[in-house]
C-alpha cells in the first residue's frame, strides 16, 4: 500500500496549491492582476497539474535545429527508422508483459521483479523513498531530452516552435514542446514521422549514453577509487542486525560471508541469496575445545523441528549439532564467537580431516530459514548473525567503489552508479511507452503518419485509412491500460 503520510503530503499540497488558485481566481479585485501574472509567466494551474510555459529557449532550439543540416537529416532519418521499429516492438513488449502478469495472477506463482520486462513504479511502494531525488531527476531529463528531441527535428523540417515547458501532473515531473499545428500538417508524412519519432530516438540515445557511463564506471573512477577488493560500507541502517558494537561500520571492507569471497557489491547479494538457498554450513572445531566450551543443558525440540539445546537467556550461546563416530545427531551449547572464531568453514566431519588436531564439523541448529553467517570484515572482529539472510542484505548500504585518499566521498560512486540505472531504465521506459500507438502520445501521431507515407496508395480512402487506425489505436490503447491497471493493482496488493 501507499505510505498514508506520503499520501497525505502529496494530496496535501496539491489542495492547498488548488485551493489557493481558485480563491485568487474568484477574487473581484485580485482575478486580473492574478490571471495576469500567470499568463506572462506562461503558468497555468488545473486539479493535479501545473503547467509553465516559456519562449526563452526557442533561439538556442533554432540555432541546434540549423546546425549542420545534412548530419541532421541523417540523424533524424535514423530516429524515423527507430521509431517505427520501436513502434511495433512495444506491441510485443507490452503483449509479452500482461500475458505474464496474467500468467502470474492465474498460477499464484511469485515472479522476481526485476525479471519483469516492465513495471508500474510507485513512490513509496516499490521505489523507496530514499531514491526518490534519482527517480525524479531522471524522468524529468528523460522527458526534457525526449521533447528536445521533438522541437529541433520540427525546426529541421522547417515547422515553427512556438514554445518549450515544464510540468507536473500529480507527482510525476515531464515536459512538452509547443509546436505551430498548421505548419506541422503542411509538410509530407515522411517529415511527420521524423518529427514524431525524434523523442522515442533521443530517449534510446540517452539510455545508451547512461550504459557508456555505467559499464566503464570502474575504469573512469580509477585515478580516485579502485575495485574488486570487497564491498565497502556507506551505510549502516539503525537498529539493523548489522549495527551494534561487533556489528559493521560505515568504512569497513566486507571480503566473505560464510566462504563465499566477496570483490563487490554484487558478490555480496548473490552470495546472501546463496547461502539463503543452501543447508546452514558447519564449523571445524577440535574435539578438545569442544567439550572444553560446552556446558550441560536440556535438549528439547521446537514447533519447526529444529533442536534447542541452551536453556539460558544468553544472546551469544547457540545449540551446535555434530556426529562423532558417525553416531547419532549430539548438541552442545557453546559460546559461538569463540567456538568458531578463525574456524574454517565445513559439511562434513571429512573436511575437517585436514587440520593435525582431529575436529568435528558442528552446525548451529537454529530454527528452519534463519542461518548464523560469519562476515568477514578485517581487520575488525568478524560479525556474526543469526536470523533471515535478507534481514541482513537490507540492513546495510554497500559500494564497490573505495576511495584511494580519505578526503574522497564514500557516496559519490553509488550516486553516480545510481542515477545512470535510474536514467537507463526510465528513458527506455518513456521510449517504450511514447511508441505504443495510444491515445495521446507520440504512437499515435506515428501511426497516423506512418499509415499516411506507407498504405495510402493501397488504401485510397481517407475514412477507411483513420478507421484502420483507429481500431490499431483502440487496441493499443487498451493494451496499455490493461498493462497499467494489473501493474498498478499487483504493486499495491503486495
Amino acid at each position: 500500500m501507499i505510505p498514508i503520510p506520503l499520501a497525505v503530503l502529496v494530496l496535501g499540497s496539491w489542495c492547498i496549491i488548488y485551493l489557493t488558485d481558485t480563491i485568487f481566481k474568484s477574487s473581484a479585485s485580485l482575478k486580473i492582476p492574478y490571471e495576469d501574472w500567470l499568463v506572462s509567466h506562461g503558468l497555468s494551474i488545473s486539479p493535479f497539474h501545473v503547467r509553465w510555459q516559456t519562449t526563452i529557449f526557442n533561439r538556442l532550439l533554432y540555432k541546434w535545429g540549423r546546425w549542420k543540416p545534412r548530419f541532421l537529416y541523417i540523424w533524424f532519418t535514423l530516429g524515423m527508422v527507430f521509431g517505427i521499429i520501436a513502434m511495433f516492438g512495444s506491441i510485443i513488449l507490452l503483449g509479452k508483459t500482461l500475458m505474464q502478469t496474467l500468467t502470474q495472477m492465474m498460477t499464484e506463482i511469485p515472479v522476481d521483479q526485476n525479471d519483469r520486462m516492465l513495471q508500474v513504479v510507485v513512490p513509496g511502494v516499490n521505489l523507496p523513498i530514499s531514491q526518490l531525488s534519482y527517480f525524479f531527476s531522471a524522468i524529468l531529463i528523460s522527458g526534457v531530452i525526449h521533447e528536445i528531441g521533438h522541437g529541433v527535428a520540427a525546426i529541421r523540417e522547417q515547422v515553427r516552435l512556438n514554445g518549450f515547458g515544464i510540468f507536473i501532473f500529480v507527482v510525476y515531473p515531464g515536459a512538452f514542446v509547443d509546436l505551430f499545428t498548421t505548419h506541422l500538417q503542411l509538410v509530407s508524412p515522411v517529415q511527420q514521422l521524423r518529427i514524431f519519432c525524434a523523442g522515442v530516438w533521443h530517449n534510446f540515445i540517452l539510455g545508451l549514453a547512461g550504459l557508456l557511463v555505467l559499464f566503464p564506471l570502474p575504469a573512469l573512477l580509477f585515478p580516485f577509487y579502485y575495485t574488486g577488493v570487497g564491498a565497502l560500507v556507506t551505510e549502516v541502517i539503525e537498529d539493523s542486525p548489522a549495527s551494534g558494537p561487533r556489528g559493521l561500520f560505515v568504512g569497513d571492507i566486507i571480503t566473505n560471508v560464510q566462504d563465499c569471497p566477496v570483490h563487490s557489491v554484487e558478490d555480496w547479494h548473490s552470495c546472501v541469496v546463496e547461502i539463503s538457498q543452501r543447508a546452514q554450513i558447519g564449523y571445524c572445531v577440535n574435539a578438545a575445545t569442544l567439550h572444553q566450551l560446552s556446558f550441560p543443558s536440556r535438549v528439547y525440540r521446537r514447533l519447526d523441528g529444529s533442536i534447542e539445546c541452551c536453556s539460558n537467556s544468553s544472546l551469544t550461546d547457540v545449540c551446535f549439532a555434530y556426529r562423532s563416530n558417525l553416531n547419532s545427531p549430539m548438541y552442545a551449547c557453546l559460546p559461538a564467537r569463540r567456538a568458531i572464531h578463525a574456524s574454517q568453514v565445513c559439511r562434513t566431519n571429512a573436511d575437517c580431516q585436514k587440520d593435525i588436531v582431529p575436529s568435528l564439523c558442528i552446525t548451529p541448529s537454529i530454527e528452519n530459514q534463519t542461518r548464523l553467517i560469519r562476515v568477514k570484515h578485517p581487520p575488525q572482529i568478524d560479525m556474526l548473525f543469526i536470523g533471515y539472510p535478507e534481514h541482513l542484505q537490507y540492513a546495510v548500504v554497500l559500494s564497490s567503489f573505495i576511495p584511494r585518499y580519505n578526503f574522497l566521498s564514500l557516496h559519490l560512486p553509488v550516486m553516480i552508479e545510481t542515477f545512470c540505472k535510474y536514467l537507463i531504465s526510465l528513458s527506455g521506459a518513456l521510449a517504450v511507452i511514447n511508441a505504443v500507438p495510444c491515445f495521446a502520445l507520440d504512437g499515435q501521431w506515428i501511426l497516423h503518419s506512418f499509415l499516411e507515407a506507407v498504405v495510402s496508395s493501397n488504401i485510397l480512402e481517407k475514412s477507411n485509412r483513420e478507421l484502420l487506425g483507429f481500431l490499431i489505436l483502440l487496441g493499443g490503447s487498451s493494451l496499455l491500460a490493461a498493462n497499467v491497471a494489473l501493474g498498478l493493482w499487483m504493486v499495491t496488493a503486495r
